[in-house]
């Protein structure tokens, strides 16, 4: 990298803070305006702030696609948008008229304040960005040659330091910022590699036969247990919050949609880089590193520092909303319902749950390897405790008593982290992946004990 490119870097830190800081909370401000901004998202913001918050996990798709081609579609893609599309027939419109700020608000309202105090402990730890931060860390590493603690540390601090003071409305400017630089970043390196060395017949040429198979090599069940993961979209707190945030139902729903179609997008940019970048890199020591080494090989100085804005802003705006939905869930969902009087104090609440926030994650990424371990280990287990009450909760008139609602996330959740504990080396009891268990034993709780309610 050359000092265009670092210049570049430096421009992107200073715009980022600037556009944070800019939207300062109003003193006085309520939960709504912290939380949501004041329900005033418009179309284009809630699909830009939705599609860079979705996926920040643009390493990991370098690794896959590098490591198994096609196939990184059917795992990272197909499922997810499924289960986006299952969000907006379902649930968006009908989050967006509940009025509510939060998951566990909703949870409070149908099955009572301990079952929402077991579900928001469930989803703050859905929400700490630790996969992230680690993503980040690598990534720095790997741009400038920093150790992997440095890059956490100066990459957080500047994701989050302008949370801190503006809130929902912070995260919503700086995402449509960033979401214009990963497109604008895989396109041009897109447009050179496909000019430079050709399209498919040169793809097809030069990396293994399996790379162009639907499973890549892997298992069909280790396929299909993404499938079950990608319905924690269902209980994704960054679909809420922006459902909840929009101006209108039809904002919501249709958000989704348009989202859908960008994750698309991106998704056929991103794995066809991973395979060229298996094309002219093959001997590449660690695949994480696929993109960073691939905009190395063939972008000159200026564009390479476009494209490290890219893979920057992908990762830094997933951090900076996880962050915040962590927060929050800690300020509004959790203290308040522990602290008599806390309710009055939610602001301070979740500037504090911030900083525990951030500091939790920035632990967990040290302890963790890989970034996709971290997405199987909080899928595997989040998803099967949260799915079915909280979705029954929004569509039908049959809910589980407070009770049994309490129970089946804990018994769901537990059942799924210990299948996955019990594992070793990837291989699980019965060849079955964690996530399954823990789902079918919650559809099993709801059947046995649904009533209907009035």
């Amino acid at each position: 990298m050359q000092f265009v490119d670092y210049a570049l870097i430096v421009t992107y830190l200073v715009l980022l803070l600037v556009l944070g800081l800019m939207a300062r909370l109003k003193k006085g401000s309520g939960a709504g305006e912290l939380i949501l901004g004041g329900r005033t998202l418009t179309l284009p913001a809630f699909v830009a702030s939705l599609v860079s918050t979705w996926y920040g996990g643009i390493l990991g798709v370098g690794e896959y696609s590098f490591l198994y081609g096609l196939s990184t579609w059917l795992v990272f893609g197909l499922p997810y948008y499924l289960a986006a599309v299952l969000f907006a027939v379902f649930l968006a419109r009908r989050a967006r008229r509940s009025q509510l700020l939060t998951i566990p608000d909703k949870l409070a309202q149908v099955y009572g304040n301990s079952t929402a105090l077991v579900g928001s402990s469930i989803v703050y730890f859905m929400t700490v960005p630790a996969a992230y931060i680690l993503m980040l860390g690598t990534l720095c590493s790997h741009l400038f040659g920093w150790s992997a603690w440095v890059g956490i540390l100066a990459g957080t601090t500047f994701s989050v330091v302008y949370v801190f003071t503006g809130g929902f409305r912070s995260v919503v400017r700086t995402d449509l910022f960033q979401f214009s630089l990963m497109f604008v970043g895989f396109g041009v390196l897109l447009a050179i590699l496909y000019s430079q060395y050709g399209g498919y017949d040169f793809l097809r040429q030069s990396v293994p036969e399996e790379l162009f198979s639907w499973h890549g090599g892997n298992s069909p069940l280790y396929i299909a247990s993404w499938y079950g993961i990608a319905l924690a979209a269902l209980i994704e707190p960054a679909f809420y919050q922006r459902c909840y945030a929009a101006k209108t139902e039809s904002v919501a729903r249709n958000g989704i949609f348009v989202s859908i179609a960008c994750w698309t997008l991106f998704d056929f940019m991103t794995t066809t880089c991973g395979i060229y970048a298996r094309a002219l890199i093959p001997d590449l020591a660690d695949p994480v590193a696929s993109f960073p080494a691939l905009a190395m090989e063939v972008l000159p100085a200026g564009l390479l520092g476009l494209f490290a804005l890219a893979l920057l802003a992908t990762v830094m705006s997933t951090i900076d909303s996880n962050s915040f939905l962590a927060a929050s869930t800690f300020g509004n969902d959790i203290i308040p319902r522990l602290i008599k009087g806390a309710r009055e104090r939610v602001t301070f609440f979740t500037r504090v749950g911030l900083l525990i926030s951030t500091g939790l994650a920035v632990l967990i990424a040290l302890f963790f390897e890989s970034v996709i371990q971290i997405w199987y280990v909080f899928g595997s287990v989040g998803t099967p405790a949260l799915l079915v009450p909280l979705f029954s909760a929004f569509v039908g008139k049959r809910h589980m008593s407070p009770g049994t609602a309490t129970l089946s996330m804990l018994l769901c959740g537990g059942l799924s982290a210990v299948w996955f504990f019990a594992g070793t080396d990837g291989v699980y009891w019965f060849g079955i992946e964690p996530v399954f268990p823990g789902l079918a034993l919650s559809v099993v709780v709801y059947l046995a004990a649904r009533k209907e309610i009035a």
